[in-house]
């Protein structure tokens, strides 16, 4: 993000591996000269500027080949925005149409919408260019592109944030955009972490016949080299009626599309290096899997981008903490993630074991600093403040902040971030300690349901050989800050409250519908009271990878003083 020349030199050493391999166009990602979402920065003329400099610049590696990259356009108003270069020149722009104003995205705050239409001719083929949501409905610019301007290749161009399920969903769009329209789809996608976003690439290319003709890897950076054929398309749209049909419609938006000639001339295939044939087909084995790729992408760029090299976390012997752990080990490498055990009169001396054997299972550094006499002495010196000699909410607290100090002098001491390792029932429901356990710069699992920590901590020691010791997932979860506590003495079990959760959070259901559902009403209203309570908690919380529909901050935004709640 902002690091306009180093986005600069990556699209151009890919741009001359595609020259090199006589490829006749290159197609990057939607604002990937500026980084997506770029937010404020595009408030800032010299930010527009310098991105503006750097795409001009791309034109000096455009020699035989047409390049087609996002960037953010200044012209009588600001553009997100696709070049389209060939020849060493910008031979046309295209300015997105349908602006996304929902959920993550706020483009409307920034951007103007397009209205022109274009296909631009590389050498005798007319070609669609979009960009992200233009794309999502059906009779917009792709339609126009291929039926107006018999396009047989539409190109969208996108930065398309993960959540779970998002993969699957984006490739039904694709597949009607292609079926309806008639026409090949190359579809090409950001990949990379920005802050609680994650960016899952998939790239891919569809037929017109809905096929998946070739795919690129989720979760890392790939490179495609398609050769495609484009024959066919114009046979299989003289016999579709409702291609016909849907062309007499549009043709009252003619006027809105423009052609441009490039000036390229097809390669001489004969004279091309045959093209890889091995590309990526197989999809990934569960949803388990996804997630867990989605956080460990999203950790190493958020630690790597923010200038860290070393991250450390407390642990305490629970799922949650072990879950981040292996999350860490396998973003960044054993060598790089620093655990620090914290044992006090309360833990158990299973848990103090369980996170050793899990420190040596991952050969992560591990150091124990017992907490005990550092409480007494708070105990000591509070002693004429408290109320009670009972353990209450007040010294329960006190032993999770002395942790969270402990790992903010070991980030201070050794210049590692600290990881925060709280689940998202624990976030929703107000279940941390203010500068206690939710101390830390980053918090890789805060949108990760309790019950979905459990079902990826079991895929983890199904794919990496029991990594995590079985009683680590096995025992019953408890915080450890008193005496034969458990998380089911203060909230329902997690299986119940993760339903409840997402009804409300996810779907926006209302107390009543959620009752409806089967729930007990003295549980529903506690549980949203709860979530509805701890928006200051959340509100000073560290960010998170974003993994489901609705994560808390970006998509979920609700006032901290809030008057309205269930009677």
């Amino acid at each position: 993000m902002g690091n306009i020349r180093h986005n600069y030199q990556l699209i151009a050493r890919h741009l001359q591996q595609a020259r090199d391999q006589q490829a006749d166009i290159a197609v990057f990602p939607e604002l990937c000269l500026t980084g997506y979402p770029p937010e404020d920065l595009l408030l800032k003329p010299a930010f527009i500027k310098e991105n503006q400099s750097f795409l001009e610049k791309l034109a000096d590696f455009t020699q035989d080949i047409i390049a087609v990259t996002g960037f953010a356009y200044q012209d009588q108003g600001l553009y997100n925005a696709a070049a389209v270069i060939c020849n060493k020149k910008i031979s046309c722009i295209y300015k997105k149409q349908l602006l996304p104003n929902y959920s993550v995205f706020d483009e409307e705050r920034y951007f103007q919408k397009g209205s022109q239409n274009v296909v631009f001719m590389a050498g005798p083929v007319p070609v669609g260019i979009n960009i992200c949501e233009d794309i999502y409905y059906s009779l917009g610019p792709a339609s126009v592109q291929a039926m107006l301007g018999d396009a047989p290749l539409i190109i969208n161009i996108s930065a398309s944030p993960y959540y779970t399920g998002k993969i699957q969903e984006r490739e039904k769009l694709l597949f009607a955009r292609a079926v309806e329209n008639r026409a090949n789809i190359l579809y090409v996608n950001l990949v990379g972490g920005q802050d609680e976003l994650v960016f899952d690439g998939s790239s891919m290319v569809i037929g017109p016949e809905g096929q998946i003709l070739a795919r690129a890897k989720p979760f890392c950076q790939d490179t495609i080299i398609l050769d495609l054929d484009t024959t066919g398309v114009e046979f299989s749209r003289l016999g579709d009626k409702k291609f016909k049909d849907q062309r007499q419609t549009l043709s009252k938006r003619a006027g809105c599309l423009k052609v441009v000639e490039t000036g390229y001339k097809i390669n001489n295939k004969s004279s091309r290096p045959e093209p890889a044939k091995d590309f990526y087909h197989q999809e990934i084995s569960n949803t388990e899997e996804e997630i867990l790729k989605a956080l460990v992408l999203g950790t190493r760029d958020y630690v790597v981008k923010n200038g860290f090299s070393k991250v450390v976390l407390g642990l305490s012997g629970g799922i949650d903490s072990a879950f981040t752990a292996v999350v860490a080990w396998l973003a960044l490498g054993y060598p790089n993630v620093n655990a620090v055990l914290m044992p006090s009169i309360f833990s158990s001396e299973g848990s103090i074991e369980d996170s050793v054997a899990l420190s040596k299972n991952l050969d992560i550094n591990y150091m124990t600093i017992p907490i005990s006499k550092i409480y007494d002495s708070y105990i000591k010196e509070l002693d004429s403040y408290l109320k009670t000699s009972q353990i209450n909410i007040t010294k329960e607290n006190l032993q999770a902040r002395i942790r969270g100090n402990l790992l903010m002098a070991m980030s201070n001491e050794y210049g590692w971030l600290v990881l925060a390792t709280g689940n998202k029932s624990e976030v929703s429901v107000g279940y941390s300690t203010l500068y206690g356990d939710m101390v830390g710069g980053f918090s890789p699992i805060k949108d990760v349901y309790k019950t979905t920590v459990y079902s990826i901590c079991n895929f983890i020691n199904q794919k990496y050989g029991n990594i995590i010791p079985r009683n680590i997932i096995d025992k019953p979860p408890s915080a450890e800050l008193k005496p034969e506590q458990k998380d089911q003495d203060s909230l329902p079990e997690y299986k119940l409250l993760d339903s409840v959760l997402k009804a409300y959070i996810e779907e926006e259901k209302d107390h009543q519908a959620i009752i409806d559902m089967g729930f007990d009403p003295q549980l529903v209203k506690k549980v949203i009271n709860m979530v509805d309570f701890s928006e200051y908690k959340r509100r000073q919380g560290a960010p998170g990878i974003k993994i489901t529909p609705r994560a808390f901050g970006k998509d979920r935004r609700y006032p901290i003083t809030n008057g309205f709640r269930l009677s």
